[in-house]
């Protein structure tokens, strides 16, 4: 075990010395923004911090002046410590990966108080003062000795940076036309009407125009210059959706305050609805905290217990949305709960079929591997301590999963349990269907309605000027 323990007054001595080194990290400067709330884009913007002053992303100041801090309150004199004064003067700009050198140096004592003054010094890797000052403190006149509390891991995770990178994708796109169905809550009015003030569609409000109108109300939004659709109900509102986009007259769908299985009753319907060769299939696009990129999950709302037809579109809806996203080759892990072929367990069959099918050219545009557990398809050391040679294990951009409830589950887990935001988008009929979660905010529509909208150009489905 680590200790710490300081040194009293009475064992100090003019001309102790004391320090500790850090490297300036990214994180650091996140982390210290965070807790201070100083957001100067000197610090954390680095388009600004390029053309300012020192051309490059700079420490706050005060970050060395915490270090110095650090070193009285563990070092010299160490716990005990009380601070009464510190003056400092800053020198040189401390930039990403610079090692800093923190000394404290004793120069003076007084009995009386138990005073002890510090001259700090703050050096860079090139001997340079970045920081320099002097500190006087109450030195602790009893012994402490102390086990070194392990401080605990910091994750830092800009919530919604991935999703607002998917918004900013759409903004040099045409709107797409597109059918809000039964939009008569605040959420979902709300998140429609926004995304036609950012650009991304053309809403088309169907339902009752009362109601609407009464939500418009409630949240204080105008539709002046929205055209909407009146029908008597959320049913009607489903099946006028579907017609508008049978005569061509949308080029998405969006749902509102109706439930899944009434908005996809008209669309699956054989003779008046939008189905393709294809089965439809949902896919949760994912902004996870500490997954490195975008997570796409398929199928966790639709098809319940697909067969291996089923499975096989599914897959290639998700690669056509990895494409539309930017994923030139996505890496797709067909998930079980084991990594071998075993025939007990029908979902590694499948697995090991579905790639299969990619080597014969069944499943094209994307890179297959499976069965692969969960762990082992997020996580490289994972893989690696399971001997797992595979250009997807670790670092995968699509998860397959075996079934509805699986898929729904392990979604639900990663926006509850891992703090992730979710996005949801409907593939395989004629048109897109942007298909949210009842509690969903404005942002997981936002960035559903943004997914639609890449999708709709990058296969060319149609989009207004």
């Amino acid at each position: 075990m680590q200790f710490i323990e300081n040194r009293t007054f009475d064992e100090i001595k003019v001309g102790d010395t004391a320090e500790l080194t850090r490297t300036l990290k990214h994180d650091d400067i996140e982390l210290f923004a965070v807790m201070s709330g100083d957001v100067n884009p000197a610090h954390v913007d680095a388009d600004y911090a390029s053309s300012d002053l020192f051309h490059k992303i700079i420490a706050h100041g005060m970050w060395g002046g915490a270090l110095i801090s650090a070193v009285l309150g563990t070092e010299l004199p160490g716990p005990g410590t009380i601070y009464l004064n510190q003056n400092l003067s800053f020198r040189h700009a401390v930039g990403l990966g610079d090692t800093v050198t923190i000394r404290v140096t004793v120069v003076d004592k007084s009995e009386k108080h138990h005073h002890v003054t510090l001259d700090c010094l703050c050096t860079n890797q090139r001997g340079e003062t970045v920081i320099e000052g002097q500190a006087l403190v109450i030195a602790p006149t009893e012994k402490v000795r102390r086990p070194r509390v392990n401080l605990p891991e910091v994750h830092l995770h800009e919530r919604g940076a991935r999703f607002d990178a998917l918004i900013k994708a759409t903004s040099s796109l045409a709107p797409v036309r597109t059918a809000v169905v039964h939009p008569c809550d605040a959420l979902s009015l709300e998140g429609a009407l926004e995304a036609g003030v950012q650009g991304m569609i053309v809403p088309i409000l169907v339902g009752p125009k009362a109601k609407i109108e009464a939500t418009a109300t409630e949240i204080s939004r105008d539709l002046n210059g929205i055209e909407i659709v009146d029908v008597p109900h959320s049913h009607a509102a489903a099946e006028m959706a579907v017609s508008l986009a049978r005569a061509d007259k949308v080029d998405m769908l969006m749902k509102g305050k109706i439930h899944t299985d009434e908005l996809l009753g008209p669309v699956v319907n054989k003779d008046t609805g939008l189905r393709t060769e294809r089965r439809m299939s949902h896919i949760f696009a994912f902004d996870v905290p500490n997954y490195p990129k975008p997570l796409l999950i398929s199928d966790a709302a639709i098809n319940i217990y697909p067969d291996l037809k089923t499975k096989s579109d599914i897959v290639q809806n998700a690669i056509s949305l990895a494409h539309a996203l930017g994923i030139e080759l996505p890496k797709v892990a067909i998930l079980s709960a084991v990594e071998t072929v075993t025939p007990n367990i029908p979902s590694t069959v499948d697995a090991a079929a579905l790639c299969k099918m990619a080597d014969r050219g069944q499943i094209t545009g994307g890179l297959l591997d499976g069965p692969l557990a969960f762990d082992n398809a997020v996580s490289k050391s994972a893989a690696e301590t399971k001997g797992i040679e595979s250009q997807v294990a670790g670092q995968a951009d699509i998860l397959i999963v075996p079934d509805l409830e699986a898929g729904n589950m392990l979604a639900k887990q990663l926006i509850y349990l891992a703090g992730a935001d979710a996005a949801g988008i409907v593939l395989g009929a004629r048109i897109p269907i942007v298909l949210t979660s009842r509690a969903d905010g404005v942002m997981s529509r936002l960035a559903s309605a943004a997914i639609a909208q890449l999708y709709v150009h990058h296969h060319s489905i149609g989009s207004i000027a």
